[in-house]
């Protein structure tokens, strides 16, 4: 969020262009540390599966467990200097995968990786975190009181910046006390019977910190999820409405491991995923994200997840905000949901008249008074850093800020504006489809409407312009994939079509910290109780709450099957509005969560499915063996070069070489999980049809008949042709299962590099 030098997760900010440092998607290449005592550097060895539980607990004296006695022993064989493993040691996974973060220098890391039993040791990077009406505008209707004793049993784990509990949202009047199956513990917090559990990690430790939000980001998302039906609601009028979460009735438990100025760290969401899962959460919400993605087993996220798919457990990922500046989506492991960002039919507009009476509408969250005939300024450069507004002579004027140069650390967002004294402030944006809460009265226009602004300063010596308040207006079109989305393609596995799906991700309203302003300027000194925010990290939790809805009716379905539900009931999104987007960039379409309770057929994945998968990427049995605890797995010699197009995905996607001909096989398998004896006809439905390229699709059978719930039946997807000859066509069409109860759709994405 760019509304400091650094800030987290996966929210948009208004640092507008170039790297969009507001929007905090970059993750550090370098290990965690700053190469201060002994290793200096934090990196994460992975040991894949948890032993046996009777080797996970410590001694009641406070003695390490055998598995801790064991991480010792084994980083003890690399040190050659005076130290010893527990001086280096920071904190050991042991509840729910195997594994251990220290400070490593990079020769002793490198002799680690060597070692048996290891199978991948990588620094711990730093990450960023990436309503009212959205729930409307998806269909979704307020949770009826026969299914809030449901929604109860339901506890969705939220990764992010912690929690505000004094919110509306998080009142627990009438809840009972949670789940009897419940591990988890409230460390430096008070929880109630809505949030059940609260942790906090920093740099490998949970001593002396709290989960309480002093940002804002967590608050946002876990209300998103599970909220509380909350009236009279608004951002100054603003949004206003009606705010509540998918599940008001499900429970919340809050791991916070991301830091005001300090990132998500690999080393603590790895334990925040250790510990989730053994606490016994049904559904993590992962709001972090980067500018591209990790192999899998070098990424935190990752390796939680999987550990979390092995128990039962969905994690839903944002997809990331760099869709603007290159980058790619960047939570693409098969087993777990990841979410891009779409509108929803509302936008906030505010308009700078300038002096000669021209108009110019931009965008805005804006709720100060109308700011009346302001001197428009214009800074040396068109820069707006603090260090370029120095003196008195922007004091009371509306200041004109371009984008912030590449190797710029201060955020476009009207900080350096208002350090100045400025009345006002106007900023170049690239995402004209996002409003920005800004410290001063403001908002952000286009390249284009900046230079004509520019035209009128320079066209006299008393340049002025008033900036009114935000108005609220619709937005027919909507659902609109967000222009700061991260699109795919899936660079780790080219085969799984990644982002999944799209969620409302713009201009959306939740639950604040009172802790931080709506802005987190320190210079802003407004309190609000609800913000209006905008991200993937805003997605994400629209995905998580449909997903713990879904599995508050069907506790015994997989984390596929409930992925599947998901993507198989979105709505398709091309549309007029998304003419210059593919499935590349919102998946299967707009979250369509009251469909997903009753899919009718399920695409479901077993943990032996993704280590096939693996097999084919190339990965080894032997490291596969570490991470699963078995040793039945056997690849085949591949070279790595699978796609993953084999895996029983609820879509599919293939990498063609442009102008070939090419043909490609996806087999895959049904559940049902409609009525006993239905069946279903084909439907193939084109959504886009390239200019040069003769592709055909083919399906066999062309029928699918069942004879009892819960059976299986598979069926092959035949996709031929020629590719496109251009780099970067796409190619999609989509296989439909129906009959007069459901539409079972899934994408077919041929694109060429």
């Amino acid at each position: 969020m760019p509304r400091r030098p650094r800030t987290l997760l996966l929210p948009l900010l208004p640092v507008l262009v170039t790297i969009f440092a507001a929007s905090g998607l970059s993750a550090s290449e370098t290990a965690v540390g700053d190469g201060d005592g002994d290793g200096g550097q934090v990196y994460i060895v992975y040991l894949g599966h948890l032993p046996s539980p009777d080797l996970t607990s410590g001694s009641e004296d406070g003695g390490i467990s055998a598995v801790e006695f064991a991480h010792h022993d084994l980083l003890n064989q690399v040190l050659d200097d005076s130290s010893s493993a527990s001086d280096r040691i920071l904190r050991s996974y042991k509840r729910s995968l195997n594994g251990f973060a220290a400070r490593l220098t990079e020769q002793e890391a490198h002799e680690l990786s060597r070692m048996d039993g290891v199978v991948s040791v990588f620094p711990s990077r730093t990450y960023e975190p990436l309503t009212t009406r959205s729930w409307d505008f998806l269909g979704f209707p307020q949770t009826s009181m026969a299914e809030l004793p449901l929604e109860g049993e339901v506890i969705v784990g939220m990764l992010d910046t912690g929690i505000w509990p004094d919110s509306p949202s998080f009142s627990d009047d009438g809840f009972g006390p949670p789940p009897s199956r419940w591990k988890g513990v409230c460390q430096n917090f008070t929880c109630n019977n809505k949030i059940i559990g609260a942790r906090a990690y920093r740099n490998g430790s949970t001593d002396g910190v709290s989960p309480l939000d002093d940002e804002g980001h967590g608050s946002h998302t876990a209300s998103t999820v599970a909220g509380r039906v909350v009236g009279n609601v608004s951002f100054g009028g603003l949004a206003a409405g009606v705010a509540r979460g998918a599940v008001p009735g499900a429970r919340l438990a809050v791991y916070k491991v991301c830091w005001n100025g300090g990132g998500c760290a690999s080393v603590d969401m790895l334990a925040a995923f250790d510990d989730a899962i053994a606490d016994g959460v049904d559904v993590i919400s992962f709001s972090i994200g980067s500018t591209e993605p990790v192999p899998y087993f070098r990424s935190a996220q990752a390796i939680g997840s999987f550990h979390a798919m092995r128990r039962g457990v969905l994690t839903s990922a944002a997809a990331g905000n760099s869709g603007l500046t290159g980058g790619h989506v960047c939570n693409v492991a098969p087993w777990m949901l990841s979410v891009a960002a779409s509108s929803i039919d509302r936008r906030f507009v505010d308009q700078i008249v300038l002096g000669n009476g021209e108009t110019i509408v931009g965008a805005s969250i804006n709720t100060f008074p109308t700011l009346t005939n302001a001197t428009l300024a214009f800074p040396a450069g068109g820069s707006c850093e603090p260090d370029n507004l120095t003196g008195d002579s922007y004091i009371g004027k509306i200041v004109l800020c371009l984008p912030p140069k590449n190797n710029s650390h201060h955020p476009n967002d009207g900080s350096g504006p208002l350090s100045a004294g400025a009345a006002g402030v106007v900023i170049v944006s690239r995402a004209p489809d996002v409003a920005f809460v800004l410290p001063l009265p403001g908002l952000t226009v286009t390249h284009d409407q900046f230079d004509q602004i520019m035209a009128y300063v320079n066209s006299t010596s008393n340049p002025v312009a008033t900036i009114d308040r935000t108005e609220t207006t619709g937005n027919p079109q909507a659902p609109v994939v967000a222009s700061f989305s991260s699109p795919g393609p899936n660079l780790i596995t080219p085969g799984i079509l990644k982002p999944d799906i799209s969620a409302p991700g713009v201009d959306i309203i939740a639950s604040w910290s009172m802790l931080s302003s709506p802005t987190g300027n320190p210079n802003d000194n407004r309190k609000v109780l609800y913000n209006i925010i905008s991200g993937t990290s805003m997605a994400c939790p629209h995905a998580s709450g449909a997903a713990a809805y879904v599995k508050s009716f069907h506790r015994d379905w997989s984390p596929a099957m409930i992925m599947s539900a998901l993507i198989t009931t979105a709505t398709p999104m091309h549309t007029p509005g998304n003419s210059n987007a593919t499935a590349l960039k919102y998946g299967a379409g707009q979250l369509s969560p009251a469909k997903a309770n009753d899919p009718g057929l399920v695409y479901d994945a077993s943990e032996s499915d993704y280590m096939t998968m693996l097999c084919e990427q190339g990965y080894n049995a032997t490291q596969l063996a570490l991470v699963t605890g078995s040793n039945t797995t056997v690849c085949a010699a591949t070279g790595g070069s699978g796609s993953g197009g084999d895996l029983n995905y609820p879509t599919m996607a293939a990498r063609v070489e442009p102008g070939k001909n090419f043909t490609v096989s996806f087999p895959r398998t049904v559940t049902n999980v409609g009525g006993a004896t239905d069946a279903y006809d084909l439907k193939k439905v084109v959504d886009g049809v390239v200019a040069d390229g003769d592709i055909a699709v083919d399906v066999s059978p062309s029928r699918l008949e069942f004879s009892d719930r819960n059976q299986k039946v598979s069926f092959t997807v035949t996709v031929s042709g020629v590719a496109p000859a251009a780099e970067g066509q796409v190619y999609s069409a989509a296989v439909v299962w129906y009959n007069s109860e459901h539409e079972v759709r899934s994408p077919v994405v041929v694109y060429s590099v």
